[in-house]
């Protein structure tokens, strides 16, 4: 196969392969005024490629009723117990998100929670009826009902962006299938985003209808437009299975697990350069792919007080060799 060249500038050009975005003529649902950072981020056509959180287990944890900045801390989950649960799942490496269904009013509540290994992919729910038995309770997996059809958490966390009530809410109620509503999932300018379990593929400006989602992880796919990346994965690594994806035609969400991702060292204007390894289906994929940060900066969310920078990621290449014999 051979190599691709990279795709220069900060964002994604429109016929960049690589770097697929929803229906540009569609945007998401939610009406927001042009300085919001979401509205921004479509507007200027940021690409939302690798920016998965990097979190491999999942702490769900159902808490209906207002999510304040900090949903765990700020809610009407127990006081008292929320600061030592944080702290727990700190330690265990777990990352915690309030969910709710959509319209849940607190009677309704009951009092579930799971854990979720987004690299094994699996989610095993269990219940409680006092929020200090999470105090207790095994966080390894080792508890709880395993669920394996696809669950779609939506953030709708207004309390720490706009952006993501305005287009996370209306989108969580329409979603057909397993649909909660989220608390922080990062990446604001690209709500509303979506974060698929038990698989931890994430998708950023999702359209009202959902984009196909529910559909192809129904058939075990995933959907290009708006791939952020899958969870548990470093940053270079998401990027070199969207590369990979759109190269060899491969959807599955299985498939091109990573094997290996080494540093190439950076050269003098900060371009950095990686190559990851990726077991194909006709032996090792290996993906050389720079990332640079953006020429502009701008407030990347709508609480920032001044703008940042971001990190981009464009193809060098992507070879497929054969699997050695014997």
């Amino acid at each position: 196969m051979e190599p691709m060249t990279a795709v220069e500038g900060t964002g994604p050009a429109p016929e960049d392969p690589y770097c697929q975005h929803p229906d540009p003529r569609r945007r998401p649902v939610g009406r927001l005024d042009d300085a919001r950072c979401s509205v921004q981020a479509l507007l200027a056509g940021d690409s939302p490629l690798a920016t998965a959180p990097p979190a491999r287990r999942w702490l769900l944890v159902e808490q209906p009723g207002p999510w304040g900045r900090d949903a765990l801390l700020q809610s009407r989950f127990d006081a008292d117990v929320a600061p030592r649960l944080a702290q727990r799942a700190r330690e265990a490496g777990l990352r915690i998100q309030m969910v709710r269904r959509p319209g849940e009013k607190l009677a309704d509540s009951q009092g579930r929670w799971a854990v979720a290994d987004v690299r094994e992919g699996w989610v095993r729910w269990s219940r409680r009826t006092r929020d200090a038995e999470l105090l207790d309770a095994p966080l390894d997996g080792s508890v709880g009902v395993q669920v394996d059809t696809p669950a779609f958490l939506v953030c709708t966390h207004g309390g720490h962006d706009a952006c993501c009530a305005v287009r996370g809410r209306p989108l969580a109620r329409t979603l057909p299938g397993d649909v909660w509503e989220t608390s922080h999932l990062g990446g604001d300018r690209f709500a509303a985003n979506v974060l698929v379990l038990p698989t931890g593929h994430l998708y950023g400006q999702v359209t009202e209808d959902g984009g196909g989602l529910v559909e192809a992880h129904a058939r075990g796919e995933v959907v290009l437009g708006g791939l952020r990346g899958r969870a548990g994965l470093t940053p270079p690594a998401q990027a070199a299975q969207q590369f990979a994806r759109v190269e060899l035609g491969l959807l599955g969400v299985g498939d091109l697990p990573v094997v290996s991702v080494h540093a190439g060292g950076a050269a003098a204007d900060g371009t950095e350069r990686w190559e990851v390894g990726l077991t194909g289906p006709d032996g090792v994929v290996r993906v050389v792919l720079d990332s640079r940060l953006s020429a502009e900066s701008r407030r990347l969310t709508c609480a920032a007080l001044k703008p940042g920078r971001w990190r981009t990621w464009h193809p060098v290449s992507v070879h497929s060799s054969p699997a050695p014999v014997g």
